[in-house]
């Protein structure tokens, strides 16, 4: 039974942890390459890794996607450190709106100009800083998707996730709460039920005890 719930527990870790990744704003140091809009049929797969049309307009099966096409500087440790090293990278730009994750952007149209404003050739390179949420998967073809540009001080800037930072010292602190008030109900609550139904269970049996012991003595 303890290993079952050892193994539920992690489950419901790497599921919190995954989902955590994947909505949380995250920073990349890039160039822009170039930018183009696609046709994109959605399947059943990957349909769920993407966000909406724009608003205003009509949720079709198949639509077009605008893509950011960029070479950004490769992190590690979530981002905190940069490496000396680069790698391709692809975002799509879509309308979040009202619905998950809450980032409310509509100005889809308005990102991709500042995309195609900031696209430069190696030799000329004008940086950005591109904050995003999602993950790249190539197999299911599926992109992050850009929330905002912005220029940057050049290659080697670190950006600071003071976002992410402060809700995790939220949530920090929330379990602590969480945890102190349940801890608390299981004392004032819990507890002294269990001990009225432990002590009404002793005072049934001891009831059944001296009954028994009377037709004994008999």
């Amino acid at each position: 039974m303890r290993q079952i719930r050892r193994v539920l527990r992690i489950a419901i870790f790497v599921l919190v942890a995954g989902l955590l990744h994947y909505v949380l704003p995250q920073h990349d140091v890039a160039r822009v390459i170039s930018t183009e809009v696609i046709r994109t049929d959605f399947s059943s797969i990957n349909r769920m890794f993407y966000a909406q049309a724009d608003g205003g307009a009509a949720e079709l099966a198949t639509r077009d996607l605008r893509l950011i096409n960029v070479e950004k500087k490769n992190t590690w440790l979530l981002g905190f450190w940069q490496r000396d090293s680069t790698e391709v990278m692809v975002y799509r730009n879509e309308d979040t709106g009202w619905i998950w994750p809450p980032y409310f952007k509509f100005d889809t149209a308005n990102l991709q100009a500042a995309a195609g404003a900031n696209v430069t050739t190696a030799g000329a390179e004008k940086w950005v800083v591109i904050t995003h949420y999602g993950w790249r998967n190539k197999y299911i073809s599926i992109y992050p998707n850009a929330i905002d540009i912005r220029p940057a001080s050049g290659p080697d800037e670190r950006v600071i996730p003071w976002f992410n930072i402060f809700f995790f010292v939220c949530l920090f602190f929330a379990l602590l709460m969480i945890r102190a008030m349940w801890r608390q109900f299981v004392e004032r609550t819990v507890d002294p039920t269990m001990e009225a139904l432990e002590g009404g269970y002793d005072e049934r049996k001891s009831r059944v005890q001296k009954w028994l012991d009377s037709w004994r003595k008999k």
